[in-house]
């Protein structure tokens, strides 16, 4: 076997769920925190094949077997490394890189950073209950910080001078852990009088730092740039704490910033987790899905917020499963969650998770306040967009239940019209109640129909929002059903008609009430056909 890069795998483990690579040979159902599905490895009715989402392994109690998604792909498609590498990473999207060991100068230089971060951290903390520290350690408690959570956070206090230049300058690697530039004077310290946040990993370990300015200077908070141990876009801020907390309360919730984070944790949603200071990235969306695919995105209600949301809401489509449960909240009032917290409390918060938009709701209302339906134009440019987001759906059946929600969704509010009352001279008999129950049941079923016969259906003044009772009616029988119910009206329409120029005693209708009795004459014969298919 070639020796293979290390970071390349644990990336491919990182971006796939197991769950998705095994579903896609074993029927999988969700039992408590695990899926369960027969063994492909030996035979069985009873299923005693057991997949962990988060820790990324299977293992069959009945015949022993034990993997990741390497060993999986291998043993399921009897594969050897190379080949099963290269089909996980056509499944990720990711581009096969040169694969060589990983040099043990890079080894040491990774221990070397996480050195650097745990002692920095320690310094930090040390900093925030020193006289230096007294406005940083008064600013955070005013937050509403207990010195229990401060110490939990591991939050900490870097000081106007230079103190991890001057403690850690014989360490090699210094500049490369991103707490220390080089000027022309020397080495000195990227992070200053600021509130210090220390990034942990997924393992709980210091990676980098989030420094939160103190005097009202922007940014608010700046970050460690990407070292070989921290990469801002694929680490989520307080995953390392949230992890139990999001299996047990079966989601995750996101919101804007560390602060936020922290304070929700504490507050009663231990589940919470933020992106540092950016918009939400794909691997973002990658690791929390592998701990649970259910996530209410929480951020506020201003432009920015509803800017994020409509981000997250267009990179989550890709990861969307038919398990999934993707909702939206906001904090309104130009409030925060902290600030949400602070003022009224854990319910006030809960009641904003509790209402939060599901996905196809937040999907839907994007595009009519994006597009303007009300014309042909905007119409199409609103199912472009649309279309450009569900096809991003892998899942094929989930997409067409997306599709058929939308179709039914637009022609109630994008296509339905009333005619010009003014222009209506023959009052047809309302429509009865089994009838219209038929259409509701065949528009909400089949919202194709509704398009190609929107002209006839739209003149019986039906609100198709409601519900119906199911019916067993395929496509070919509701198509036939609305035929025969417009040729149907079309001859009431004509009956009336010609009783109308019957009672004006009009010398000169004669020739109008023949062509009407042929055109009743046609219509019957149509109608007929038609019942006898």
């Amino acid at each position: 076997m070639a020796n293979f890069d290390r970071n390349f795998t644990d990336e491919l483990r990182a971006r796939l769920s197991i769950v998705d690579v095994v579903g896609r040979r074993v029927p999988l159902v969700k039992k408590g925190q695990n899926y369960w599905g027969c063994c492909p490895f030996h035979n069985e009715k009873t299923p005693s094949f057991s997949v962990n989402e988060e820790k990324g392994f299977y293992h069959c109690f009945g015949c022993g077997e034990h993997g990741d998604i390497i060993s999986f792909t291998m043993k399921s498609n009897n594969m050897d490394f190379v080949a099963a590498i290269t089909e996980l990473a056509d499944m990720a999207g990711v581009k096969m890189p040169e694969y060589k060991p990983k040099h043990p100068d890079i080894v040491k230089r990774e221990e070397s950073l996480f050195d650097i971060c745990e002692k920095a951290a320690t310094v930090y903390s040390e900093k925030l209950f020193t006289p230096d520290g007294a406005h940083a350690l008064e600013y955070v408690r005013g937050r509403g910080f207990t010195d229990d959570m401060i110490k939990k956070y591991r939050i900490g206090y870097a000081p106007k001078n230079n103190i991890i230049a001057n403690k850690f300058v014989s360490s090699k690697h210094l500049i490369e852990s991103g707490l220390c530039r080089r000027g022309d004077y020397g080495l000195y310290d990227f992070f200053r009088d600021k509130l210090m946040f220390p990034i942990f990993n997924a393992n709980g370990k210091i990676v980098a730092f989030s420094g939160r300015s103190l005097d009202g200077s922007e940014p608010k908070y700046i970050n460690t740039s990407d070292t070989d141990i921290f990469h801002k876009r694929k680490t989520v801020f307080g995953l390392n704490f949230a992890r139990d907390a999001i299996h047990r309360a079966n989601r995750s919730i996101v919101v804007e910033g560390q602060i936020d984070a922290i304070k929700m944790q504490c507050g009663g949603f231990p589940e919470t987790v933020a992106p540092l200071g950016t918009a939400l990235t794909e691997d973002h969306i990658a690791l929390l899905c592998k701990s649970n695919r259910n996530i209410v995105f929480c951020f506020d209600g201003d432009g920015a917020g509803q800017k994020a949301a409509a981000r997250a809401c267009s990179i989550v489509m890709s990861f969307l499963r038919d398990t999934s449960d993707i909702k939206f909240a906001f904090v309104t009032g130009g409030k925060d969650p902290d600030e949400i917290l602070k003022t009224s409390g854990a319910d006030a918060m809960r009641k904003i998770i509790d209402e939060a938009l599901p996905l196809v709701d937040f999907l839907w209302q994007i595009t009519n306040a994006n597009f303007l339906t009300k014309t042909p134009g905007g119409r199409s440019q609103a199912e472009k967009f649309l279309k450009k987001e569900l096809d991003k759906i892998v899942d094929s059946e989930l997409k067409m239940e997306f599709e058929k929600e939308y179709n039914s969704r637009k022609f109630n509010s994008w296509h339905r019209w009333k005619r010009n009352e003014s222009a209506v001279q023959i009052k047809l008999p309302d429509i009865d109640t089994i009838t219209k129950n038929t259409l509701v049941y065949i528009i909400n079923t089949y919202p194709e129909l509704a398009e190609q016969y929107m002209d006839f259906l739209g003149t019986l003044g039906i609100n198709f929002d409601g519900t119906a009772p199911e019916l067993n009616l395929d496509k070919t029988a509701a198509e036939k059903y609305i035929v025969s119910l417009k040729l149907q009206r079309y001859i009431q329409k004509l009956n009336l008609t010609k009783t109308e120029l019957i009672k004006s005693g009009d010398d000169n209708a004669g020739d109008e009430i023949k062509k009407i009795d042929n055109d009743i004459a046609n219509a019957k014969e149509k109608l007929e056909k038609l019942i006898s298919i």
